[in-house]
Order: C-alpha cells, then structure tokens, then sequence
C-alpha cells in the first residue's frame, strides 16, 4: 500500500463522506487557479497547509514526502519562464517579466497541488470509486478504474520483491550490474503484471462476473454543516483576496 493511501484510510475524516472532502479540496484548487497569483494563490497554499497539518492531522514527514514530487514539477514548468530563446540579445537571454510570471506559475500549481492532496489525503480510492457509480459513471468505467488500482499494487509489490532478491544475490553491486538488474526487473514485472491479470481474469470469471464489481463501502451521509463551512471557508478566502489585490493594484 502506498504511504498516502495508507494515510487516507487511517485519516481523521476517514468517516466523512467524500463529496464533504471533495468541496474543500477541490474548491482550494479551483481558487488556486481562478484567483489573482497574489494574494489568492498564496492564501489557499497556507489555508491548505493548515488544514493539512490541523484539522486532518496529516502527518508533516508524509505529507512532504507527497508533496515534493508534484513541488517539483511545478518548479521545473516554472523555470522555463525565466529565459527567453532568441531574439536579438542572443540565443538565450533573460526574459521581460519573466522572475514574475515563474513566481505566480509557482504559486498557483503548488497551491493547487496541496488542494489535491488534501482530498487524497482524507479519502480512500476504494471509498471514492464505487460510490461514482452511483453518481452517474458508468460502470465498466469504474470497474476498470477499480482493477487498475488493485494490479498497480500488485505490480508494485512484484517490483519491490524482485529488488529485494537482487539486492539480496549482489545485483547491485556495480553500475554494470545495476544495468544488468534493471533490465531483469522490467522483464520480470511484465510477465507477472500479465500473469497475475490472467489469474484475475479467471478468478472473476469462475464467481460469475457479469460485467460489474459489487464492493461494499462504507456507509456515510453528506454533511451539511461541513460541507457549509467548507463553502464558507472558500468564499472568505475569495473576498479576503479581493479585498488585498484592491489596495495593492
């Protein structure tokens, strides 16, 4: 199990319902995007950093270990911003403006980011994804979106012992061996990837899979309280925004 859908399912809002979570992360995203860089965008990312480490309690070492993979994506598309290519100053040159615009990029996704995070974070895909069913999403869309999720730990767990007994037979002793084992790995996992979905095939198909994947979840209601806080809580920090760019521009 990954760490951050382990920290999903020991979540303090593990027992809310997912639209509940959904309006709150989502809304934080969707303020990311819409609102002015500055303040809006800075004032989501702290709003959802304390929301993170606040009320979902959301461990800080697993959070940043989350984290830091989308954070570094959104540096490496902001930092294009800060050249220009061509031109007559040269092949490559200083971009107009360009330190501003990298700066609000930067804000923007990593905001939006920590928006997503936090419903990620809180919800479970084996809560999420069956409940879509019942939304309206078809259901072979959700099946497959269900055993895909399930063969991607597979696949990970495969990977993760065939490492184990390399490291084990000194396979990762030299950078030659390294190669050596790698290309082993890749073998390896994509023969058990397809032996495993042809056991699932046949497992499925002995209990009588007519097309759609019955699972229980858990049974929760949408709060309204909650869901009215949250909404609260996305139009302050709309106004708040508003009301600091006026002076400012």
């Amino acid at each position: 199990m990954l760490p951050i859908d382990a920290a999903a399912h020991s979540s303090r809002w593990r027992g809310r319902h997912p639209v509940d979570k959904a309006v709150l992360g989502l809304g934080l995203t969707v303020l990311a995007i819409s609102l002015p860089a500055w303040p809006g965008a800075a004032l989501v990312l702290v709003t959802a950093l304390a929301v993170l480490l606040g009320p979902a309690g959301v461990p800080r070492r697993r959070l940043w270990r989350a984290y830091r993979v989308p954070l570094g994506f959104c540096v490496t598309g902001a930092l294009p911003l800060l050249v220009r290519v061509g031109g007559p100053g040269g092949f490559l040159t200083a971009a107009d403006g360009g330190p501003v615009r990298a700066a609000e990029l930067l804000l923007r996704t990593s905001a939006a980011s920590l928006g997503v995070l936090l419903f990620a974070f809180t919800t479970p895909m084996s809560d999420l994804l069956p409940r879509l069913a019942r939304a309206g999403v078809p259901a072979p869309v959700v099946d497959v979106a269900l055993v895909t999720y399930r063969m991607s730990f597979l696949l990970l767990d495969s990977v993760r012992r065939v490492r184990q007994a390399q490291a084990a037979r000194l396979g990762l002793t030299t950078r030659a061996a390294v190669w050596r084992s790698l290309g082993g790995l890749g073998a390896t996992a994509f023969v058990r990837a397809f032996d495993r979905a042809a056991r699932l095939q046949s497992g499925l198909a002995g209990r009588g899979y007519d097309g759609t994947l019955r699972v229980l979840v858990p049974e929760a209601r949408v709060s309204v309280s909650f869901t009215a806080a949250s909404v609260a809580l996305l139009a302050a920090l709309a106004a708040l925004t508003l009301v600091l760019k006026g002076p400012l521009s």
